[in-house]
């Protein structure tokens, strides 16, 4: 095995703890998806098993995205399908437009707004704090959080996905623009009130620091040396390990960030990694991944649209990425 893919899936491996509903999240976006949105519970533990997350702990946290309405289970024969149900398909999708994603959203110079109108009591108050965290929400005051390009709708979705459906209605969503009216406060004041960016800027390092060896070791012939089973693995963590970024990052747009941001080169890296681990990890779906009866689903057509191929071409990653 090439020696930065076996570093990173033991550094996983040795994990004393893992937030395994987490991870299936992001198998059942990246590689479920595309092919139906539906899977045998047994062919999902035996994707997950050289991972070294065992039967029991996959089959509690799949019982418990059935809870969260998630997945739900159809029975075929003797043998149960988890599927996504429509509410975890739409949050996927909104999910998959960002994570697969060539470059940053379009910054329209609106700022979405969500304000706490109701009474809330302090555990209440950072439960929603932390809900609105992991969406990319940055915080001014106790009473206003702020995302320059957040689908509102899909905000208040992901909230009842938490259990938070009782806070909708003291919540207030607001759309604003600069009026422009001579103050001397900016949008750029606003970005460091509402963001800590030196601490999303260390997490985006790290994520390059732990791929980029990967990255500049497969590369042309040494493709081949990529088992189909580590191709998957490897796919599995770096998408992990990328929509966990994505979901604190509020993509702010690049007037508003620092010189040298390194969620760009994590971008690149994720985008040029991703292409090469396609081929052989969608081989390894295509024996393993596998429904109730017994069928192999196909992968939708449109999976070869994700981070799109002449982006990939056209960056280099201080000339490490060819």
């Amino acid at each position: 095995m090439i020696q930065p893919i076996k570093t990173r899936l033991d550094e996983f491996r040795q994990k004393t703890r893992v937030q395994a509903g987490s991870l299936i999240i992001s198998v059942f976006g990246d590689a479920i998806l595309p092919r139906g949105g539906r899977v045998w519970l047994g062919s999902l533990i035996r994707l997950l098993e050289p991972l070294e997350l065992n039967g029991r702990l996959v089959r509690t946290s799949v019982f418990r995205l059935g809870k969260e309405a998630w997945l739900r289970t159809e029975t075929v024969g003797r043998r149960a399908d988890y599927v996504l149900t429509d509410s975890g398909r739409r949050r996927f999708e909104e999910a998959s437009r960002h994570i697969y994603a060539a470059q940053a959203p379009h910054w329209d110079r609106r700022w979405r707004l969500i304000l706490a109108v109701g009474e809330f009591a302090p555990k209440e108050r950072e439960r929603l704090r932390r809900a609105l965290f992991w969406q990319g929400f940055g915080v001014l005051g106790a009473d206003c959080f702020v995302h320059p390009s957040a689908d509102l709708n899909a905000a208040y979705d992901a909230l009842v996905a938490e259990g938070l459906t009782d806070y909708l209605a003291r919540l207030m969503p607001l759309l604003a623009a600069d009026a422009r009216s001579g103050l001397p406060a900016n949008d750029a004041d606003l970005v460091a009130r509402a963001w800590n960016l030196d601490a999303l800027a260390g997490a985006y390092g790290e994520f390059v620091a732990t791929y980029l060896p990967v990255l500049t070791e497969v590369r042309g012939d040494r493709l081949a040396e990529v088992a189909d089973e580590d191709a998957f693995l490897l796919r599995t963590l770096l998408i992990h390990d990328y929509r966990r970024l994505l979901l604190r990052d509020p993509e702010l747009p690049d007037v508003l960030l620092p010189v040298d941001w390194p969620g760009e080169k994590a971008r690149r890296l994720c985008q040029e990694l991703y292409r090469r681990l396609a081929p052989a990890s969608e081989r390894h779906l295509d024996k393993f991944l596998t429904l109730a009866d017994g069928s192999n689903p196909a992968c939708d057509p449109a999976y070869a649209a994700r981070f799109s191929q002449e982006e990939s071409q056209g960056n280099s990653l201080g000339g490490q990425t060819r």
